[in-house]
């Protein structure tokens, strides 16, 4: 059974205030909660309605779908639903291809490239202040358990980048040097700017190379890319380079 206390907890904890207080961010789903269980993160508590995870007794509660329908976020419950502590942001580390993100908003975009930081071998995410809080639900459930094997830092963008010498920053804008015709260091920070309104103007001026993903085609109206899609791209470029 859920006690109400538990209930009122798992709810606070939709809102990054109480998130970042209570030091606890929701995983939803058997592959999401597997994926953080294997991690270093630490199991806070686990709510289950199958008795299938590699858990302490001590920690899971199972329940029933009932229950776990109403604490779950998502349309349909998934088995179940996992406490698991922030950990302790650790010393930054930058080395080889970095991202930086200025102020992305949107959850799924944030999990997407998380995702692609784990596939493409990018081991620091760094996050400007008022991009997305990457332990929202949504994020997490969008990164698929690359959350816990990428390191990623909020921080303050600006600073950090007039503080930076070992690595060449690279920003994407339309009137940028085709991605394909340009040549790259190894040690690159790549930055990619908020959804709607591209990088900030106190980040575009530490910007040290400018660099566009081309269109082939003709027409005029045809929307930008959306900056996940940006972000594959750019990575796989960067890194099919690094091989040549």
């Amino acid at each position: 059974m859920v006690s109400k206390s538990q209930i009122k907890l798992i709810t606070s904890l939709e809102q990054k205030k109480h998130r970042t207080k209570m030091g606890l961010f929701v995983v939803e789903g058997k592959k999401g909660i597997e994926e953080v269980l294997e991690s270093n993160f630490e199991l806070h508590s686990l709510f289950t309605s199958q008795d299938i995870f590699n858990a302490s007794p001590e920690q899971t509660h199972l329940i029933s779908e009932v229950e776990l329908n109403k604490i779950s976020r998502l349309k349909t419950a998934q088995i179940g639903l996992a406490l698991f502590k922030i950990p302790i942001s650790s010393k930054i580390e930058i080395e080889g291809i970095t991202i930086a993100l200025d102020g992305i908003r949107d959850p799924g975009n944030l999990g997407t490239i998380i995702r692609l930081c784990d596939w493409f071998g990018v081991e620091t995410l760094l996050c400007s202040l008022d991009t997305v809080d990457c332990y929202n639900s949504k994020v997490v459930q969008a990164s698929m358990g690359s959350i816990t094997r990428v390191n990623i830092n909020y921080i303050d963008l600006a600073f950090f980048l007039k503080e930076n010498n070992s690595h060449l920053k690279v920003g994407t804008f339309l009137e940028g040097q085709d991605l394909y015709s340009s040549e790259f260091p190894k040690d690159a920070i790549l930055i990619l700017g908020n959804e709607a309104n591209g990088i900030s103007h106190d980040i575009e001026i530490l910007v040290e190379k400018k660099i566009n993903i081309p269109q082939f085609s003709n027409a005029n109206n045809t929307e930008s890319l959306n900056v996940a899609t940006a972000t594959a791209i750019l990575l796989s470029e960067f890194r099919r380079k690094e091989n040549y």
